[in-house]
């Protein structure tokens, strides 16, 4: 326990300080990479348009289990190999969980749209932020670019940093792996497409089961740090508790609630996506819509206490097994 503790403790620290050096997998491929080759495999193999819709339901919720359950075995045997090892493999391990959290990519990519903003204007603003949204940047302004950015920070906080630490904590190598998979799966195949409508169903779902604590989760660690950047902690809880629902998704609602009332800004509403109008409710309707570079430089601030706070919790975890 002591060792599973230490890995994740320095793990954290690892992707906090040095994050994912882009020069490296331009030279090799990633491991989240590897996993989409697989679900892409899945995908080509099995996934044929001229079967019925539940013959596709079928075959992909196969597909998914299939996969999760290579992905837990590697990770069981990748875990007990490196165990073998000593020291050196409780090393690589570390390096390989913090290759699979993102929360310094995360952060960097969201400063990179306020630098950009600051410099560059709105154009600036509109290229820095496609890099991390889905909604077409050309109807963006300043203060809906701001938004933009702060909410993929919330949801990314969830599904990027705190869920996979937490299937790490819990689960160990195997549950990170299946974890990464799945979250691969769901952002490849889990599409309201005429193609994946039916065959990634069920990576669709498992994927809003397996983020269904974690976003919670995310949402109080949020609120708990909201003072540390002058925002407020009991508006992030009262607004969680009130808007999350109101999200298209049964989980980012959760985060991206809690970000807005602890910032007082006003998050989600009316989107585009390429030909594609969402008409999504306001989270925090009475919040601040103007929202500004700060604003964005504010959320960034409060990832990062959200990163003490993990790193706070295996400290005290680690003095808990030595008593």
């Amino acid at each position: 326990m002591i060792v599973h503790l230490f890995t994740l403790l320095v793990a954290t620290l690892l992707d906090r300080l040095v994050g994912d050096p882009d020069w490296l997998w331009r030279r090799v491929p990633h491991p989240v990479a590897l996993l989409g080759r697989a679900i892409d495999w899945a995908d080509r193999k099995w996934n044929d348009h001229r079967q019925s819709a539940a013959t596709r339901r079928f075959r992909g919720t196969l597909a998914i289990l299939g996969l999760l359950a290579v992905a837990v075995l590697v990770g069981y045997d990748l875990h007990l190999l490196l165990l073998l090892v000593g020291p050196l493999g409780v090393a690589v391990e570390a390096v390989l969980v913090a290759i699979l959290l993102a929360q310094k990519s995360l952060a960097d990519h969201v400063r990179a749209v306020a630098r950009a903003l600051a410099g560059d204007g709105v154009e600036g603003g509109r290229r820095a932020v496609a890099r991390i949204v889905g909604r077409d940047p050309d109807q963006l302004d300043e203060p809906a670019i701001c938004r933009a950015a702060i909410e993929s920070l919330a949801e990314n906080a969830s599904d990027g940093v705190v869920a996979p630490w937490l299937f790490y904590l819990v689960f160990g190598l195997p549950g990170l792996l299946a974890y990464k998979l799945l979250n691969t799966a769901d952002s490849m195949i889990g599409h309201l497409t005429e193609r994946h409508r039916a065959f990634g169903w069920a990576a669709a779902r498992l994927d809003d089961v397996a983020n269904f604590i974690p976003a919670r989760l995310t949402a109080l660690m949020f609120a708990a740090v909201a003072p540390l950047v002058d925002g407020s902690a009991g508006a992030a809880l009262a607004v969680a508790w009130r808007d999350a629902r109101l999200h298209r998704s049964p989980n980012a609602g959760w985060p991206e609630s809690a970000v807005a009332g602890a910032l007082g800004l006003s998050l989600g509403g009316p989107r585009r996506y390429g030909e594609l109008e969402v008409d999504a409710p306001a989270l925090n309707a009475d919040g601040r819509r103007e929202a500004t570079v700060d604003d964005v430089t504010d959320s960034v601030r409060l990832l990062r206490r959200l990163s003490d706070l993990l790193v706070a919790i295996l400290l005290l975890l680690l003095v808990l097994s030595f008593l």
